[in-house]
């Protein structure tokens, strides 16, 4: 139970590392690249319309610090 729990917290504090120390991924549905890549009849890659996701920028806020930028602005509003 012990070795189980000490795992977990290791796991979140390299999570909570990562999220401060590159706060941005690549989107999951563009895969980073910002818009849909399909074939043109010639088969070469080509754009297509912009990812609705990550709005064309490719990159993602990481939910670790989405929930720090949340919470540090409830911090802020209750403390002034």
């Amino acid at each position: 139970m012990a070795i189980a729990s000490l795992a977990a917290l290791l796991t979140l504090a390299g999570y909570a590392l990562l999220c401060a120390v590159s706060p941005f991924a690549d989107c999951r549905k563009c895969r980073g690249l910002g818009s849909k890549v399909v074939l043109d009849r010639k088969g070469r890659p080509k754009r297509d319309k912009t990812c609705r996701r990550c709005k064309g920028r490719g990159k993602r806020l990481r939910l670790g610090r989405r929930l720090h930028n949340h919470s540090r602005a409830i911090h802020h509003a209750g403390t002034r």
